[in-house]
């Protein structure tokens, strides 16, 4: 019988063994869930604060184009402007010089009037000058092919030498700025 005491003893020393393990692993176990449980936490938060900054990131991103759009359009403006900055002037001088040219298309007897004329052709002559030097173009448009961009049709005539279309004569003169138009040519168009 002692040897079977002595079986038993130990089977319920391996049990009791057995036990305490299984006990031991129990109580671990938690222990992990809250390591692991912790870990997820920190995890989702890294991830959080991640996409936080990302967002962040792509605010001050839009917030620079943003910045560079407004000095791009600044700078365009600017230009702009300072193209186009005596448009209103030589609008308002238009009409002078149409009547310097009415006034030199007539024809002087005397010599005292071809003198006056002759100052006034050197005048208007300096003037079309400062205002070309400013960007200032004449129309082209005797001879030319009817443009509505460029040329106004008060006027229609019919000449057989010339094709339809073609700008007979010019009323009275068109003048851009550069490549805006400030005055279309007045012009008799051929039919």
């Amino acid at each position: 019988m002692n040897e079977k005491e002595e079986c038993n003893e130990q089977e319920l020393e391996v049990n009791e063994n057995t036990s305490e393990d299984e006990v031991t692993d129990t109580t671990e176990q938690p222990e992990e869930v809250e390591e692991v449980t912790v870990e997820d936490e920190q995890a989702k938060k890294i991830d959080e604060l991640t996409k936080a900054l990302e967002e962040e990131e792509g605010k001050r991103l839009r917030v620079l184009a943003d910045m560079e759009n407004v000095k791009r359009r600044a700078s365009l403006d600017y230009q702009a402007l300072q193209t186009y900055r005596a448009q209103n002037v030589m609008v308002n001088i238009l009409p002078v010089l149409d009547n310097f040219e009415r006034a030199l298309a007539v024809e002087a007897k005397e010599a005292e009037t071809k003198s006056m004329l002759t100052g006034m052709d050197m005048v208007y002559r300096s003037l079309i000058e400062a205002l070309k030097s400013e960007g200032l173009e004449e129309i082209p448009a005797l001879d030319q092919e009817f443009d509505p961009n460029f040329h106004q049709a008060v006027m229609t005539d019919h000449d057989e030498e010339k094709e339809s279309g073609i700008v007979l004569e010019e009323l009275q003169k068109g003048y851009k700025l550069k490549d805006r138009v400030l005055r279309p040519s007045m012009v008799k168009v051929n039919e």
